[in-house]
């Protein structure tokens, strides 16, 4: 009995890391083979334009979210991923960084998540 709930335990934990690890693959699909997570740390100068739409939004800001928008679900998911959240970002003020940058070929109207790109 006590080695078959020790196999079950083990069963349990193989299976939630499998699921973990699927999760994790399915989300770098959106960025090639990046993990949308890693790719958030390239958004590090939009930091305090991302929580406040008044902040100024920096040069760097804007070259990184340029060079990241020509994927648009990449973008999205960097904007929605856990590391930004962790890290403060508001994602109903972060989708409006591509049109404070003045991005002319933005993806308007790309659907985000619940939110949409202006």
């Amino acid at each position: 009995m006590e080695g078959s709930m020790k196999n079950m335990c083990l069963l349990g934990l193989l299976l939630a890391l499998v699921i973990a690890g699927l999760g994790e693959v399915n989300g770098a699909r959106e960025c090639g083979s990046a993990d949308p997570n890693m790719e958030a740390f390239k958004l590090a100068p939009c930091a305090s334009a991302a929580q406040d739409e008044n902040a100024s939004v920096s040069g760097s800001c804007c070259a990184a979210v340029r060079k990241l928008g020509q994927n648009p679900k990449c973008l999205c998911a960097v904007m929605l991923s856990r590391t930004a959240k962790s890290s403060g970002v508001k994602p109903e003020i972060a989708m409006t960084i591509p049109k404070r940058c003045n991005i002319a070929d933005r993806p308007v109207g790309y659907q985000c998540g619940a939110y949409t790109l202006p």
